[in-house]
């Protein structure tokens, strides 16, 4: 017998009254939405709120889910939304969430001493451009970056957590990337 129980399995037990089921499915399911969520949000504690609610969310619309979606697009779809809503109500800028995470990290430049301070300061530079870049970008081209650079998602399951045509999400990321490319470019022309 297979020990390894798929999410829709899972799902189907959580439904007939298994207490124990919709908690697998949050177990199995945490880090990956609240990475989601931090890369859209960039901030810890907004992240750390929007996955809580995503997962309440969830357990509430559990009789809503259909079987011709995968439990994994589901949740992200859910997770977007989440954050699409948090950012709206609180009318989230990126600059706010690069000064925190800047803030954040500012004392946290102790390296391993095959390190140069040089190093890992350059480090540290490249880190906050990229993370200014992608927070620089629109919503809609935002979200399919962190899904499919950082999030590892494919085509499919992005397209699936969106809602949206496979053509339409290879196309923002294409725009997205390019988008990406001249802003650190730019980064790298202030540097010089």
């Amino acid at each position: 017998m297979d020990t390894v129980t798929s999410d829709e399995i899972i799902v189907e037990r959580a439904l007939t009254g298994d207490a124990e089921a919709f908690g697998e499915i949050v177990r199995r399911w945490e880090r990956r939405i609240f990475a989601l969520a931090y890369g859209m949000l960039g901030r810890e504690e907004e992240a750390r709120d929007a996955t809580q609610e995503t997962f309440l969310a969830a357990f509430r619309n559990l009789r809503g889910f259909r079987g011709e979606a995968k439990v994994s697009s589901w949740l992200h779809r859910i997770a977007v939304n989440q954050c699409i809503t948090r950012q709206r109500k609180a009318k989230v800028r990126s600059e706010f969430a690069l000064e925190d995470e800047q803030e954040k990290h500012a004392g946290s430049f102790a390296a391993p001493l095959t390190f140069s301070p040089a190093a890992v300061t350059e480090g540290a530079q490249i880190t906050f451009a990229v993370r200014r870049a992608v927070n620089s970008l629109p919503l809609e081209l935002r979200q399919i970056v962190v899904m499919k650079e950082f999030e590892e998602l494919t085509f499919r399951e992005i397209s699936d957590a969106l809602d949206l045509p496979l053509s339409t999400v290879k196309s923002r990321l294409y725009t997205a990337l390019k988008q990406l490319q001249m802003k650190l470019q730019k980064f790298g022309s202030e540097e010089d």
